[in-house]
């Protein structure tokens, strides 16, 4: 008897006698060996009973009524069809099964996830955040479900070309589509390394990409500058905390980030230095800063304030998170410097400018300071003790340096001179 939606609907485990089973069959008389299983449970399944190779199997359709009896009839004939030709269909659908398994693997996606996992390892918090968002917001949503070998020039141009024309600011767009660049070569490159594809499609359509042009961050580089910044500092009064990063930040001219989070477990009074372990440093490098006397006063007096909490330059939403990163750049704002004329991160400008050129420092102090990525004659890579009887010379100077351009600025009688 041929079944109906009403029968299929009004099926249960029950036998006609009224005995519970663990599932019963209803057969379709209008296909061979086509029927619906329902289970004690109340699950109905389409099921299809074929033999091949004198040897009895099933197939099964799927659930109803998510598939309709229409719909599973017309899958059984089709299967029936297969047998007739000899097509196992229960290993044609694992075949199929593997395949878009496969195909998911060796997507765009998929890749650059393995990537992004194996590249993450050194890095620092900052720069994981800014690959994550290049793929999430811009690389994924167009390219995230290719396969990397369907992945043509023209295809990853297409994609940069809307990330020049969709940001907002002109000059972060350009840079955008540069980094977005970048990045999806490395993807690309991981790809051929792990044999999924043979090209890397980025490397030659840079020459269709707009030209970025680097921006370096303002900085205030004259010593008469210089000095009327220190004396505006003097006058900020916008809570001490601040006040006292505006002054670190002149005197230490370490990363707005790594001032940030500066932690009070992080400084070593024993040798009167800030020791900031490589995990927190963009070069990954450890980094050591020796203190001035300046620093220290300042510091000292700052403690019974914050030196309860981690961090020597806590939020105002807690004692447990840092200082907001636009906390700086908003205090140069109320002391009248726009971006254009200082920014936080000119505070390392103005020093490295300053210390060559005014004071004379060697620039391989300055950059071990910096702590940039800089290799001696040698071929030896920066490491945190370089030059540091230098450097702990260098620091006091500096801040000797600053204290007389702020006299000078405010009319004291100083002369003026190399120092």
């Amino acid at each position: 008897m041929a079944l109906t939606d009403m029968k299929c609907k009004k099926a249960t485990s029950v036998s006609d006698d009224g005995r519970a089973l663990k599932s019963r069959k209803y057969s379709d008389s209008s296909i061979k060996g086509f029927y619906l299983e329902v289970r004690e449970s109340g699950g109905k399944y389409w099921r299809l009973k074929y033999r091949l190779n004198d040897k009895e199997n099933r197939f099964s359709i799927g659930v109803y009524p998510d598939i309709s009896l229409a719909n599973a009839r017309k899958v059984a004939l089709k299967t029936r069809e297969l047998v007739a030709e000899g097509i196992d269909p229960n290993a044609r659908k694992r075949a199929e099964k593997n395949a878009t398994k496969m195909a998911a693997s060796d997507s765009f996606e998929m890749i650059a996830k393995e990537w992004l996992e194996n590249w993450k390892g050194d890095k620092s918090k900052t720069t994981i955040v800014r690959a994550e968002g290049i793929l999430k917001n811009w690389l994924l949503p167009t390219l995230g479900h290719m396969a990397i070998t369907d992945i043509t020039p023209p295809e990853l141009l297409r994609t940069l070309k809307r990330i020049e024309s969709s940001v907002k600011n002109a000059s972060n767009n350009v840079y955008s589509a540069k980094r977005a660049k970048e990045l999806s070569g490395q993807i690309f490159r991981y790809g051929i390394a792990t044999g999924r594809t043979f090209i890397d499609p980025s490397r030659d359509i840079g020459a269709a990409l707009k030209p970025h042009t680097t921006k370096h961050f303002s900085a205030i580089t004259e010593p008469k500058d210089i000095g009327r910044l220190m004396l505006a500092i003097e006058t900020y009064d916008g809570g001490i905390v601040v006040k006292t990063a505006l002054y670190l930040s002149a005197y230490l001219f370490c990363r707005p980030t790594e001032l940030r989070h500066l932690e009070w477990s992080e400084f070593n009074w024993e040798e009167n230095r800030i020791e900031i372990p490589a995990e927190k440093m963009k070069m990954r490098e450890p980094l050591i800063i020796p203190l001035s006397d300046q620093v220290i006063e300042l510091v000292k007096y700052l403690q019974p304030l914050t030196g309860r909490g981690r961090y020597v330059f806590p939020s105002q939403r807690g004692q447990g998170r840092p200082m907001s990163d636009n906390a700086v750049r908003l205090a140069l704002r109320t002391l009248g410097y726009d971006k254009e004329t200082m920014t936080a991160h000119g505070f390392r400008a103005m020093a490295r400018t300053a210390l060559a050129e005014q004071l004379e420092i060697p620039s391989d102090w300055i950059e071990a300071q910096l702590a940039h990525a800089v290799s001696d004659a040698n071929g030896r890579a920066y490491n945190r003790t370089r030059f540091i009887k230098q450097r702990t010379g260098m620091m006091q100077q500096w801040g000797d340096y600053l204290d007389r351009l702020k006299v000078i600025a405010g009319g004291g009688n100083v002369i003026v001179a190399n120092f």
